[in-house]
């Protein structure tokens, strides 16, 4: 072998034209590839970035804060309306209801049998009569024949009687000088015995044909007015026929329900003496034509008993000249008119009345004391009304005591007060 130099290849010649051209085959995408990484990666990182960002710049504001102080919110004291009491003196009265009745009603009937003839302008519904007035007259003419009859009777036995009584006393004058028996004595003082009889009752008969005679003609019992009538002018009636219905207008009656524990304010126990309130005086009120009328009354008694339905008792009021006849009232007071009565009662002395809603549990009242602060009280009912109580103990004067709703109430709260309205 030839120990001569080794040849070497000559240096390669740079290759023209752009660099692509110059990379290898495997190596053209891998440029693009990077490109399209580094894009995904802003895309994500960039979002991330600005949330922690915001999630730093938030903690480091919270962090350096002042923190809040805490306290415990005041509750508010109730507000409550108060009242100031004062004592009184109070009359006390009570409220009944009833219909005005008049104080007597009738029918007139007729008792003996007969034509109508004659009816009196007044006997009409709602005439106005004197007592013994003629209303309604008969015919006459049978009755009068009757009494005539009955008067011939009596002169026919009174001239019998006689002659029977002087044949009698005859025949005693014989029989004392022996000139008669015993039993022509005893025929002739039986005869006299009963012609004397027969005088009697003739005597009788006429006054009963002239009682019947009378009675043909109707007359008022009473100052009164006419309820009704039901016959008229050329009717025949018979005894027992009723011919009209009237009432006296001398004074009205009022029945009274009253409670039984209303009885003590008026000054009425179960004594059974009507003394006690008897004359009391009572107003009556009505609505009448568009009105509110009044008329002044008196209680005069009281009934026998309480009704076992209602658990009343009955007061009776009068009120005189009902329709105003002989004085100059303003209107009358119509029978059947449904009137409300207030009964004067008896006067209590030292009493507190107060709002109905003042009252709590039945018998206690809440009291605000000089510090605003709550005290149940216990008090003494005297009456209840739909509006008002009155305390007859418990209270003193000056005193302030809440009349408006409360739910929770412990005694010694402290409250807010304003003073009550006056109505």
């Amino acid at each position: 072998m030839s120990s001569g130099p080794i040849p070497v290849d000559p240096p390669a010649k740079p290759i023209d034209g752009p660099a692509s051209a110059q990379r290898p085959p495997a190596l053209e995408g891998f440029g693009e590839v990077r490109r399209a990484s580094r894009s995904n990666v802003l895309r994500w990182a960039l979002p991330i970035a600005v949330v922690l960002g915001a999630v730093l710049i938030a903690a480091a504001m919270f962090r350096t804060a002042p923190r809040p102080t805490t306290a415990e919110p005041a509750a508010p004291l109730p507000l409550v309306r108060v009242a100031t009491v004062q004592s009184e003196t109070l009359r006390m009265h009570v409220v009944a209801h009833g219909s005005v009745a008049p104080r007597t009603e009738s029918d007139l009937v007729a008792e003996v049998r007969g034509r109508i003839v004659q009816v009196a302008p007044a006997l009409v519904a709602g005439g106005f009569f004197s007592a013994g007035d003629e209303l309604l007259r008969f015919d006459d003419r049978e009755l009068s024949i009757a009494v005539d009859r009955a008067r011939a009777q009596v002169k026919l036995r009174t001239s019998e009687s006689r002659l029977a009584a002087a044949e009698a006393k005859r025949r005693v004058q014989l029989a004392s000088r022996g000139a008669a028996s015993a039993s022509d004595l005893e025929q002739f003082e039986s005869r006299a015995l009963v012609a004397e009889a027969s005088l009697d009752e003739a005597r009788a008969a006429l006054r009963q044909a002239e009682l019947d005679l009378e009675r043909t003609v109707i007359r008022a019992p009473f100052d009164g007015r006419v309820r009704d009538r039901e016959v008229d002018v050329g009717q025949f009636v018979n005894p027992g026929t009723k011919l009209a219905r009237v009432y006296a207008v001398d004074y009205a009656e009022v029945r009274l329900p009253v409670a039984i524990d209303d009885l003590a304010h008026l000054g009425l126990g179960f004594e059974g003496k009507a003394g006690a309130i008897e004359g009391s005086p009572i107003t009556l009120r009505a609505q009448l034509g568009g009105r509110v009328l009044e008329w002044p009354a008196t209680l005069v008694r009281t009934e026998g008993e309480i009704d076992l339905r209602t658990r009343t008792l009955y007061l009776v009021a009068r009120v005189d000249d009902p329709y105003a006849r002989a004085t100059t009232r303003v209107s009358p007071l119509p029978s059947g008119l449904f009137v409300e009565a207030e009964i004067e009662g008896r006067e209590l002395a030292g009493v507190f009345v107060v709002p109905a809603l003042a009252v709590r549990d039945d018998d206690q009242v809440y009291v605000v004391d000089g510090d605003d602060r709550l005290v149940v009280r216990p008090v003494e009912i005297v009456r209840r009304e739909a509006d008002r109580v009155v305390i007859g103990r418990g209270l003193t004067e000056g005193e302030r005591i809440i009349v408006s709703p409360l739910r929770a109430v412990s005694e010694g709260m402290q409250l807010r007060t304003v003073e009550a309205d006056a109505s």
